[in-house]
C-alpha cells in the first residue's frame, strides 16, 4: 500500500466545497483543512505508484477550485494506533 500526502492550494472561497470533492475521490482516505500555506492536506492510499498518478494527476489537480498541489510519498509508517483502532471490529 502507498500512502501519498498531497498539500493543496485552493480558491480560499470555495475551501469547504474542495475539500469535500477531494475527499470523494476514490483512494482518498482523508481531507484536512490547516493552517498556513496551504489549505488541505489529502492522504491517498492506494496500490501503487500508478494509482497515485491517476487519483492526484488525473482527478484531484481537476477539482474545480485547485489551485496547486504538492505531493509527497510517505516510506514509512512509524505508528500503525490510528489505522488499528479505525478497522477495530472491538472483538478479541
Amino acid at each position: 500500500m502507498i500512502t501519498a500526502i498531497v498539500f493543496v492550494k485552493a480558491d480560499v472561497a470555495r475551501i469547504p466545497e474542495v475539500a469535500e470533492a477531494i475527499a470523494a475521490l476514490d483512494g482518498v482516505s482523508e481531507v484536512y483543512s490547516v493552517t498556513g500555506q496551504i489549505d488541505l492536506i489529502a492522504l491517498v492510499r492506494v496500490r501503487d505508484h500508478d494509482d497515485v498518478a491517476r487519483v492526484v494527476a488525473d482527478r484531484l489537480n481537476k477539482v474545480e477550485g485547485v489551485t496547486a498541489t504538492e505531493t509527497h510519498i510517505a516510506f514509512r509508517a512509524y505508528s500503525q494506533h490510528d489505522l488499528e483502532s479505525a478497522f477495530s471490529l472491538g472483538l478479541d
